[in-house]
């Protein structure tokens, strides 16, 4: 069997083994619903209520109880939004977010503007840095939430998210986070970002998939997004799912406890890769911010290629890699990322993303920088483009858009 290599950790990681055998009993002899009285629901409860703490410790939520247990992160930010929305119509009906958000986020605004809400989406930089004096330039007497995420999944810049808070609390408008990517990688404070709601999901950080949480600050309004019976204290109905919460918990545990080892050995093989990738491709460009990103990060835009048969190249050698979110995937559309902060189509068609974690090693590393350029290689020797470009007769994509 060919040996994988794993380069898409943004779109979900391998659960780790601890985290696994913290779900088992939960799927077998602890098998009681946590709503019940007896001893076998009450085992189910005390799972879900150390995972709550754990959860809380991981982000600095001041009580457990402001976590409240979803079906994963695209749950969590539909909540957020949507749930602001409906509990302060009262106060108005505008929000604002950004042209870089998740396809959670923006679907979720266009489906209360299909409602009559009004939304503003505040534009980034070529690194895709927001300013927090744009977002304040967007704000009016109606707007009841600020939405932004924390770090790009695409292309991993990190948000000035504490400027964005401090122009929310000025302005007395909640402030959701959509700390997907950061949460359980680098450290997350609540209390630090400033943020009322935050969103966060298990399987960024080595738990497993379909379980995430929304952290409430106290005293914040939100309505429910599902109706039923009496769980997590009346925020969320459904009976919970014990094992992957029991999962998320052991993950925020390990996180809490290896981040910071974990963040400088990927950084180092990140910037090994990008390095050696630039040296050894012609007409290569990263994307987003290379100082203000996330460790495990690069999104490269090369040109005359596309993306797609990068893919496809790579995944004949075994390498799993991607061109952009996981929930865009079958899209025949660029990254709308990309389009957000200026990369041209041409180069934005081209474009990969690897994100690496914590098993990748130095030697799957090396083995990337040899196939990859190889594969760029092949592909722009069937290009019609690379033979403009080599003969005079196009300009680069990458200098007119450096220009």
């Amino acid at each position: 069997m060919k040996k994988i290599i794993y380069l898409d950790h943004n779109a979900t990681t391998q659960i780790r083994p601890e985290v696994l055998e913290a779900m088992l009993p939960y799927l077998k002899g602890h098998y009681g619903n946590a709503s019940s009285l007896y001893h076998l629901g009450q085992q189910a409860r005390h799972a879900i209520d150390t995972a709550r703490e754990k959860v809380a410790a991981l982000i600095g939520a001041e009580s457990p109880q402001e976590i409240v247990f979803t079906a994963g992160g695209s749950e969590a930010i539909n909540w957020a939004i949507k749930g602001t929305a409906f509990a302060l119509r009262g106060k108005g009906r505008h929000l604002v977010t950004t042209t870089l958000e998740h396809s959670a986020a923006l679907n979720s605004c266009k489906y209360l503007e299909s409602l009559g809400w009004h939304v503003t989406y505040v534009g980034a930089d070529w690194r895709g840095r927001i300013d927090p004096a744009h977002i304040r330039d967007a704000l009016t007497k109606d707007t009841v939430l600020v939405s932004v995420m924390h770090a790009n999944n695409e292309i991993g810049t990190i948000e000035p998210v504490t400027g964005i808070a401090e122009v929310c609390a000025a302005n007395s408008v909640a402030l959701h986070v959509d700390a997907v990517q950061t949460v359980g990688k680098i450290p997350v404070s609540v209390q630090t970002l400033g943020c009322r709601l935050l969103s966060l999901a298990a399987h960024k950080f080595y738990g497993p998939k379909g379980v995430g949480a929304l952290y409430i600050r106290a005293g914040t309004r939100l309505h429910p997004l599902l109706h039923g019976g009496h769980h997590e204290r009346n925020r969320r109905a459904s009976t919970e799912n014990v094992a992957a919460i029991a999962g998320l918990g052991a993950a925020a545990e390990i996180a809490m406890k290896e981040m910071k080892r974990e963040e400088k050995q990927i950084r180092v093989l990140r910037d090994k890769l990008e390095r050696e990738l630039l040296k050894r491709i012609p007409c290569v460009q990263v994307n987003g911010d290379v100082e203000d990103r996330m460790f495990n990060t690069t999104n490269l835009s090369v040109e005359a290629v596309e993306g797609e048969g990068l893919l496809i190249g790579l995944d004949m050698h075994g390498i799993c890699a991607s061109s952009g979110s996981a929930c865009s995937s079958g899209q025949t559309d660029v990254s709308h990322v990309l389009k957000a902060i200026g990369v041209p189509i041409e180069l934005a068609k081209g474009s990969i993303r690897l994100s690496l974690g914590r098993d990748n090693t130095a030697e799957e590393i090396d083995q990337v920088i040899e196939i990859l350029p190889a594969i760029v290689e092949r592909l722009r020797n069937i290009s019609p483009l690379w033979d403009d470009y080599k003969k005079g007769l196009r300009k680069s994509a990458i200098a007119k858009h450096a220009a």
